[in-house]
């Protein structure tokens, strides 16, 4: 998962990174609005924290810009003087959970898996393949009911490859989606990363889920699903015959 924190901060930076990161997260960090925009333009972001503290009202104007520009963003506002009209008034201006200081780090963290949730229920929380199971919200990923461990590249990969099963990807596509730079570059580290991927997840089973598509890339599909469109096909071809 990406995450922007916009925090000036520094002691406070010092505590959120880390430990947003242990938790798995990619986090890009932005000190005033033109950096939080410019960072939102580009690359794509699962949630963001917005500390309402910024000098003058940087806060705010980041987050009204986030909910303009980004309407499923989920973000999460901190604040340490939120009595009930701010906290109405940053709510009404887009946000989706405010926190005020001093917080917990495990408060913060359960509000952004909450706002995640929120935001992935309308579209896929768990990704599905043969025995194969990715929680994109506790971001755990389990075959045949065992845990598989990932770093965060490899579950991106993943996730990635798994949102387009079925279709295959070209390691140009891969690059710009899960390394965000373009894809004319690191080709050579797909390749060793989807080899991670193969031994972590394909190497002791029987159905192996990770193909490699001659001439462009690699897809994620079952071998029973191909084996059964297969069939499929050659009765509607014999159909055909008889007629």
């Amino acid at each position: 998962m990406n995450l922007l924190i916009a925090e000036n901060d520094f002691a406070l930076v010092g505590v959120l990174k880390p430990r947003f990161e242990a938790e798995d997260y990619a986090v890009d960090l932005a000190r005033n609005t033109e950096q939080s925009m410019s960072m939102l333009r580009g690359r794509e972001y699962h949630a963001a924290i917005v500390d309402l503290d910024l000098p003058s009202t940087e806060g705010l104007a980041i987050l009204q810009f986030a909910r303009a520009a980004y309407q499923d963003l989920p973000i999460v506002v901190l604040a340490s003087r939120a009595d009930l009209a701010q906290r109405v008034h940053v709510l009404d201006c887009g946000a989706d959970d405010v926190v005020q200081k001093p917080f917990d780090f495990s408060e913060l963290s359960a509000r952004v898996r909450a706002v995640l949730r929120r935001g992935l229920r309308s579209s896929q929380p768990e990704l599905r393949l043969a025995d194969l199971k990715l929680n994109r919200i506790e971001r755990t990923v389990t075959r045949a009911d065992k845990k598989i461990s990932l770093t965060p590249r490899e579950f991106c990969l993943l996730e990635y490859l798994m949102l387009r099963q079925g279709l295959p990807t070209t390691r140009a596509e891969i690059v710009e989606h899960v390394w965000k730079l373009s894809g004319d570059t690191l080709t050579n580290v797909v390749d060793v990363y989807i080899n991670y991927l193969r031994q972590k997840i394909d190497d002791r089973a029987d159905c192996k889920l990770i193909h490699t598509v001659r001439g462009i890339g690699y897809e994620m599909r079952s071998l029973l699903d191909a084996d059964l469109q297969r069939t499929r096909n050659i009765g509607r071809e014999a159909a055909g015959a008889v007629v």
